[in-house]
């Protein structure tokens, strides 16, 4: 049995051509909805256990590969505990976390999102520099 191919419509409206050809299939068909009208926030319960504690209270987390739920989770921990002084050391900083042209590398990530990073080794000044926090 062959499946009958969808035309699909500029995906600038959805997050994908497969979403777009379901819009487009609903609308052929003329059936009404809304694509993406609300959100529902939600909770993902998890235990985060770091890499590396410093004896000054910094927290050293380390990535050979920074994958989506790292970064969701490192996101999700800073929120929670924003007085935690967590820090990123990735094996190659440079990497990007995507194949799309304009992907972040995983420097820049870090930057953005405020979390202190490196490359390779732990710097011995992190294990002066630290903010001093009582929050665990």
């Amino acid at each position: 049995m062959q499946t009958p191919s969808l035309q699909t419509k500029p995906t600038s409206r959805y997050r994908s051509k497969y979403e777009a050809a379901v819009a487009a299939s609903l609308a052929k068909r003329g059936l009404d909805c809304k694509y993406e009208a609300k959100g529902f926030g939600y909770i993902i319960r998890a235990v985060y256990t770091p890499d590396f504690f410093l004896p000054n209270g910094v927290i050293v987390e380390t990535k050979g590969l920074f994958s989506f739920d790292d970064r969701r989770k490192m996101l999700a921990v800073k929120s929670q505990y924003p007085l935690l002084d967590i820090r990123l050391c990735f094996m190659n900083a440079q990497v990007k976390l995507s194949k799309a042209p304009k992907s972040l590398a995983y420097w820049q990530w870090a930057e953005r999102h405020g979390f202190p990073w490196c490359q390779g080794h732990i710097p011995t000044t992190w294990f002066a520099d630290a903010i001093q926090t009582t929050e665990a």
